[in-house]
């Protein structure tokens, strides 16, 4: 912990004393929760009086603790210990006056990490790889929509003024946003997020970020979430919000969340790496065991009723376990499949997910593959391939998948297996019994 000292006057003396810290913990929905501590109190951390209930790792979309999880109240919902996440203590750009943000995790009182940790969990999935004498590069891309600031929670978003219905890729959409691009890049370079490209994507205020690749699995989904907020945080600066849901638009392409996969060995040669016309056999390995858990993980890669409506033929997204060469319908795209940058691109999780889980989830089926050496299908591009099964489109089939899944309570644990179906299937039974407005405006004066 004394690290952390180390850090945080390294902080002060670049940037001044903070007033507070924001201390981020990141829940199972990638909900950001914790607490303001003023910069007067940091030595609390030091000391583990730093506390919060371990039941907030864990609470519904709404914020609500549920009980059949076995967690919260129903155990006198006991303290955990916030502990600073090395690295992550950075200044909040956006925000009014010197202010601070640092990634926390939970510790049980023994001293160990929470079992309810989503990052544990990604952390754990990494190790099995280094056992093995693996290590997983990865390069993550998020898309998101920039919406006009709505006066209720409860109002459909609209596009910002002058744009396009189709921006693909339009240079004169990165221009006239670009005040508030370069607000992003610079508040990304502050926090040192290793962002990349901008692109305008197709859908009207919709844009994607592309991030460098890096041999530092956690810090990457870290990247992912912090990002989040930021995009948000600066949208807000300059009157405008900013959206990461799935599907924000009926007749626009969703947000996709897309994550770039290579694996090297001990001694730094990517294994996906092939010199000749073929592909390499661990790529094609690493290939079926994605295909074979996807659909044990969907309820991951689209954990809300919202992400579902990506799932569907003719919108933008991919929509089956199947895969291509540098075919963006595919599940699995192999954007290169020769030299050192050869890797896949799992395309399947929309925006909405928590990174820590997903990039979890992605890795295990890359590891599967790669340990058992099964064969994919054959790929779209082949005249003999036949359409794979279409992922479900039906939120509690997904999560009644995952559920009886031996891959996820592998990857998970049986105990984090059914919180996360507990919570899930807590928000079907409260989103799926509201009457939405169409329904009103479809039957009420008809029927």
């Amino acid at each position: 912990m004394t690290d952390f000292m180390t850090e945080y006057d390294l902080y002060c003396t670049q940037h001044g004393v903070p007033e507070r810290i924001d201390l981020m913990l990141c829940d199972i929905n990638a909900v950001l929760r914790g607490k303001w501590l003023p910069s007067s109190e940091v030595s609390k951390l030091l000391d583990n009086q730093v506390r919060i209930p371990l039941s907030t790792y864990a609470p519904n979309i709404f914020g609500f603790e549920i009980p059949e999880t076995g967690l919260g109240m129903i155990q006198g919902d006991p303290d955990g210990i916030l502990k600073p996440i090395l690295g992550t203590l950075k200044p909040v750009p956006w925000a009014k006056g010197n202010v601070a943000q640092l990634m926390v995790e939970m510790h049980e009182m023994n001293g160990e990490i929470s079992e309810l940790s989503p990052r544990l969990i990604l952390q754990r999935i990494v190790d099995k790889f280094k056992n093995k004498g693996l290590n997983p590069v990865v390069a993550c891309e998020l898309e998101f929509y920039i919406i006009n600031k709505r006066k209720n929670v409860s109002d459909p978003p609209t596009p910002p003024e002058r744009t396009p219905d189709a921006q693909n890729y339009d240079l004169e959409v990165l221009s006239r946003s670009e005040e508030m691009l370069r607000a992003i890049q610079k508040a990304s370079k502050v926090l040192g997020l290793p962002i990349d490209s901008i692109i305008a994507e197709f859908g009207p205020g919709q844009f994607e970020i592309n991030f460098h690749h890096t041999g530092d699995v956690l810090s990457a989904a870290d990247t992912a979430v912090i990002f989040r907020r930021l995009v948000r945080g600066v949208a807000d600066e300059h009157g405008m919000e900013a959206t990461f849901i799935a599907k924000p638009y009926a007749d626009h392409p969703g947000n996709g969340m897309h994550l770039h996969t290579s694996v090297l060995d001990n001694e730094g040669v990517n294994i996906f790496e092939c010199s000749n016309e073929e592909i390499a056999p661990a790529l094609r390995h690493a290939v079926a065991g994605a295909l074979h858990t996807m659909e044990d993980f969907q309820a991951i890669f689209a954990p809300h009723m919202n992400s579902y409506r990506r799932f569907f033929p003719g919108g933008f997204a991919p929509c089956a376990p199947d895969w291509g060469l540098d075919n963006r319908n595919a599940g699995i795209r192999l954007p290169v499949t020769k030299g050192p940058a050869s890797r896949l691109e799992h395309r399947i999780s929309g925006a909405d997910i928590n990174p820590y889980l997903a990039f979890a989830a992605i890795l295990a089926g890359i590891l599967h593959g790669i340990e058992t050496q099964e064969e994919p299908p054959l790929p779209l591009e082949d005249s003999n391939s036949s359409p794979a099964i279409p992922l479900t489109t039906n939120w509690k089939q997904s999560v009644d998948n995952f559920e009886n899944s031996e891959f996820a309570k592998a990857l998970l644990g049986e105990n984090y297996c059914n919180i996360y179906t507990v919570l899930r299937r807590n928000e079907i039974s409260q989103i799926t019994t509201e009457i939405p407005p169409i329904e009103y405006k479809t039957y009420l004066s008809r029927l």
